[in-house]
């Protein structure tokens, strides 16, 4: 393993030092006045946004062609990823410390993690299909329920806003072949949008003790009609991904796995007046994974299957300098899973109420306050009340300055009560944080952000060993943990130029042991530079740089700290007509994100993309 010696402050200056040449340059663009839906569910101005939060915009995801959704997410502070091997393997991901299972992901507004073991999918969601992705890091099960202890992450497909055509192929190491094609058909009243995505890779071998490569296919489709019906909006769309994944299990043996991700939903919008926005969404949801060899050391076959239907009717009203927004969360589930010799069946219902206010205490809007409440029904575990709250002062016109608090809850899955080591005693893990926020804006397209955040999560679910023979245990609410940190970014948006200078040093400790959290750097810092070129700036070429500390892992494994760069560029051959190239790993980087998994070596993939317009 290399082990670079930097330190956090060394990295920071020598980030730093990269922007000197950069910042040269005169800033003439305003950054775009972009909207940010997820933290409230509405929309509002990102500048406005009071919580800490990122976006992935289409440009970078046109741009990271072949790339997996985790590495971009992975160039964002405050989200660090453990992957067992290569392409389409199973991916973890830490929102600020807090565990894999704390992060709620939402497809176009719907729940996406699964009722059984583990989190959402990421791997399987292709960026060719997607045109937005936003996080906000921080408690929001106030207004989304379960699960949103650490943060959320909402992944939007794509719909263009005008009638086009665009097809792409590429290709690139380890036998990895890709082709997409998404178009739309627009009209004043109808509009209809679609895309499909098919992903091969021979991938490589998983284990670091292993020479047996494993491999992903991943086909994905994605369609929307929208119409007019009377005065309201009523948008049918879905997505629907399967393929197959390949791994190593326990004793190295072959073993791949069938996969099946669906969201449906139907979502009307009507203006009941001039002031309230009335919102209907009815919505399905499918987690299927199934084995198609039998691990030697289990007598049932894994397989797990999610099943979700969800009614969410959400209500905003604007009264003066108010803005309330309240709705109703009803999710009927059922969950089947054979794994470890485990067999269960599980139907659950949900029950959501929340009520939250937004509204600015004085005419010039300088000082704004959110109070927001919910109330969950869970069938196993009762009532689960949750609030948020959040301050922020326009102390001029470039300084804000924000405080924020909540709480959030997670409710034990399937797996946690019926699977290996399954108690259904468990009660739900529980968490409040708080976060102290200033947003600085010192010129045209600039922003440099500060903030200092603590989570406590208490009742952590830990799976106790009884019998160190046989390693037959239970899952026990026995942990707290407590995550302090710091964030510090800087971005800056000019006409050629673009570039986000991220840093974050946090202290993810296990108070019940006062160990460090396994798989969490204490300091990390990500730098990304964009340059624009050519007529109409067509041509870019951007480069993303992370570097984290060493973490541990189980067993007392040590991971090394590593630095790794991705270059990416796009190049408009004719005014229809793109090449792209993305190079993963351009210092070819030894590391590991959970101990004995390989990691990508160095890789290229290069694309061609036409547009018919």
């Amino acid at each position: 393993m290399n082990s670079p010696c930097w330190t956090f402050p060394k990295l920071a200056a020598a980030l730093l030092g990269a922007l000197l040449p950069i910042l040269t340059q005169a800033a003439d663009a305003a950054a775009e006045d972009e909207l940010f839906i997820t933290a409230t569910r509405m929309p509002q101005r990102v500048t406005e946004v009071s919580v800490s939060h990122a976006v992935i915009t289409r440009e970078e995801l046109a741009r990271a062609t072949g790339a997996e959704l985790s590495e971009l997410l992975r160039f964002r502070t405050g989200l660090e990823f453990s992957r067992s091997g290569g392409p389409g393997q199973n991916t973890s991901m830490f929102i600020r410390g807090t565990d894999s299972n704390h992060a709620l992901v939402l497809v176009d507004g719907v729940r996406f993690n699964p009722g059984t073991i583990g989190g959402a999918a990421l791997q399987n969601l292709p960026t060719a299909l997607l045109e937005r992705v936003e996080v906000v890091k921080g408690p929001l099960s106030t207004l989304y329920g379960s699960d949103a202890l650490g943060g959320v992450i909402q992944v939007f497909t794509r719909r263009p806003a005008q009638d086009t055509l665009e097809v792409s192929a590429g290709a690139g190491r380890w036998g990895t072949r890709q082709a997409s094609a998404q178009g739309a058909l627009v009209g004043d009243a109808v509009s209809l949008s679609f895309g499909t995505s098919w992903l091969q890779s021979d991938g490589f071998a998983t284990r670091s003790d292993s020479a047996l490569a494993r491999g992903y296919d991943n086909r994905s489709y994605t369609l929307a009609l929208r119409g007019d019906v009377g005065r309201a909006e009523v948008t049918v769309q879905g997505w629907r991904a399967s393929g197959t994944a390949e791994y190593a299990d326990f004793f190295l043996s072959p073993v791949d796995q069938d996969y099946v991700n669906d969201v449906y939903s139907l979502t009307a919008r009507l203006p009941v007046n001039d002031a309230w926005q009335t919102t209907l969404r009815v919505a399905h949801m499918q987690d299927n994974l199934q084995q198609n060899q039998k691990p030697s050391y289990l007598v049932n076959f894994d397989s797990s299957l999610t099943r979700r239907n969800t009614v969410d009717w959400q209500n905003d009203v604007q009264l003066g300098r108010q803005t309330l927004t309240a709705g109703v969360l009803l999710q009927r589930e059922t969950t089947r899973a054979a794994s470890f010799d485990s067999l269960f069946d599980v139907a659950t219902q949900v029950d959501s109420v929340y009520l939250q206010d937004r509204f600015a205490l004085d005419a010039a809007a300088r000082h704004g306050v959110l109070l927001a409440a919910g109330y969950t029904d869970h069938s196993t575990f009762g009532g689960q009340a949750t609030w948020n709250a959040e301050y922020h002062w326009l102390a001029t016109d470039q300084l804000r300055l924000s405080v924020s608090a909540g709480s959030a809850f997670r409710a034990p899955d399937s797996t946690d009560r019926f699977g290996f080591g399954g108690n259904p005693m468990l009660a739900p893990e529980r968490a409040h944080s708080v976060e102290l926020a200033a947003a600085w804006h010192p010129g045209a397209g600039q922003e440099l952000r500060l903030a200092a955040f603590q989570n406590r999560v208490t009742d952590l679910i830990q799976y106790v060993v009884t019998d160190f023979i046989t390693y037959d245990g239970q899952n026990q609410n026995i942990e707290q943990a407590r995550i302090r940190g710091i964030e510090a970014s800087y971005a800056w948006h000019g006409d050629a130029w673009g570039l986000r200078l991220e840093g974050t040093r946090q202290s993810p400790r296990d108070l019940s042991n006062d160990a460090w959290l396994l798989r969490r750097a204490r300091s990390s810092a990500t730098l990304g530079v964009e340059r624009r070129f050519g007529l109409g700036g067509h041509h870019v070429i951007g480069l993303d740089v992370l570097a984290s500390g060493a973490r541990q892992d189980f067993g007392g494994q040590r991971l090394a700290p590593y630095t790794v760069a991705a270059l990416s560029a796009s190049f408009e051959l004719q005014p229809h007509w793109t090449a792209q190239l993305r190079l993963e790993n351009l210092t070819d980087e030894r590391y590991e994100l959970a101990y004995g998994y390989n990691t990508p070596r160095r890789s290229l993939f290069v694309a061609t993309r036409y547009a018919f317009r």
